[in-house]
């Protein structure tokens, strides 16, 4: 198997998390023509107002870079509270989703859960059409509340 690892992100890293983010958003982007440089300009902009969210609203996370095989895959934002662990974020590039990385990446973080004295339960959000869906329901994630756009996601140890 290739060998995968997080490491703490670091300032150097902006440029492959804005690309990374720029990824995840093409589908929805290609649908809109934009003039030259205003949909770089776009999703910089986005970018950069979800991180400073993620900042005010999660100061203590784990901003974890994925690396396989030494190279930046993806991101992984992990809160972990006394009572419970927020997956924030988890990403993956393209090339590198469907291949177990982001299942590998989650049971990581479940082991951690279960480990801590009786358990904690994890948490997180997911679009309604999200692809990981699935993946997060044959872990054990169970919808705990839903609107329109996202549901959001238990798993408790067992």
């Amino acid at each position: 198997m290739t060998t995968l690892t997080l490491r703490p992100a670091a300032a150097a890293d902006e440029p492959f998390l804005l690309a990374l983010y720029a990824a995840g958003r093409a589908a929805e982007l290609d649908q809109v023509a934009w003039p030259p440089g205003q949909r770089e300009a776009f999703v910089a902009m986005q970018h950069d107002l979800r991180e400073r969210q993620y900042r005010a609203a999660y100061p203590d996370a784990e901003h974890s870079v994925v690396e396989v095989a030494d190279h930046p895959a993806g991101r992984l934002l992990v809160n972990r509270g006394e009572r419970e662990i927020g997956i924030v974020d988890i990403a993956l590039l393209p090339a590198h989703q469907g291949q177990g990385i982001g299942g590998t990446l989650l049971r990581r973080v479940l082991d951690d859960a279960a480990a801590t004295g009786d358990g904690v339960p994890v948490s997180l959000q997911v679009e309604r059409a999200g692809r990981a869906r699935a993946l997060y329901e044959r872990l054990g994630f169970v919808v705990v509340a839903e609107d329109d756009v996202r549901l959001s996601l238990t798993w408790r140890p067992s």
